[in-house]
């Protein structure tokens, strides 16, 4: 059975500040992103996520407890080699006709693409549709010897449903609408790898690129 996640609607647009617990994040229940794909990592840090959204935009929020940080890579680049968590959903319930990858790793550098099959000739968003969300890290953009310590690290981001209509034909969020979705953390070329999911996926190897494993999220 698909993981399932309520999306509460906010009447008005909010701070993006990296602040877990103010205003309507306070009454939010996060989702836990603990499942592990592959081998049992030796390094599995807690990874939680809280999504909200209002009239034109889908606000998402992760909050990681981790060790072994790293941040090196460009806009566009592979951040999921960094401590990196990952949102990819498909506007709408239909995960055979595409979907949107967006990660960004924990200096809030991200990779946002559309994808019409897994893996596959993925269309970068624009530059300029990129510049339109705005994003919140705790840490620096670049982390590099790692902070091998135990620190906790937040990237939150307001996506603006306009955007997502210049590469997919979306169902924009009302109540009772559905989109497919999945959350993941990785780190694949830290000290201390791991890949982490939301929904299961049920792959001998690590593959985030499974759209029909996708969970549900379900606006209210």
């Amino acid at each position: 059975m698909s993981a399932v996640y309520r999306v509460k609607k906010i009447s008005e647009p909010i701070a993006v500040d990296g602040d877990w617990n103010k205003g309507p994040w306070a009454k939010i229940p996060p989702l836990d992103v603990k499942r592990y794909m592959g081998d049992k990592p030796d390094h599995q840090p807690k990874t939680q996520a809280k999504v909200l959204y209002d009239a034109n935009a889908i606000y998402v929020m992760f909050r990681v407890e981790d060790r072994y940080v790293r941040a090196v890579a460009e806009h566009q680049g592979n951040v999921c080699r960094d401590s990196c968590a990952e949102f990819f959903f498909t506007a709408d319930t239909d995960t055979a006709k595409g979907y949107f990858n967006l990660e960004m790793n924990c200096g809030g550098t991200m990779l946002f693409h559309y994808q019409l099959e897994p893996r596959l000739n993925p269309t970068p968003i624009a530059q300029t549709d990129c510049d339109k969300i705005t994003v919140y890290h705790s840490l620096p953009k670049t982390i590099d010897p790692e902070i091998t310590e135990p620190i906790v690290w937040i990237v939150q981001y307001r996506l603006p449903f306009d955007i997502l209509k210049n590469y997919a034909k979306i169902v924009r969020p009302e109540p009772g609408a559905v989109w497919r979705a999945n959350f993941y953390k990785c780190a694949d070329k830290t000290s201390h790898p791991h890949w982490l999911t939301w929904s299961k996926v049920d792959k001998p190897k690590p593959n985030f690129h499974v759209p029909e494993s996708f969970g549900e999220l379900s606006f209210e």
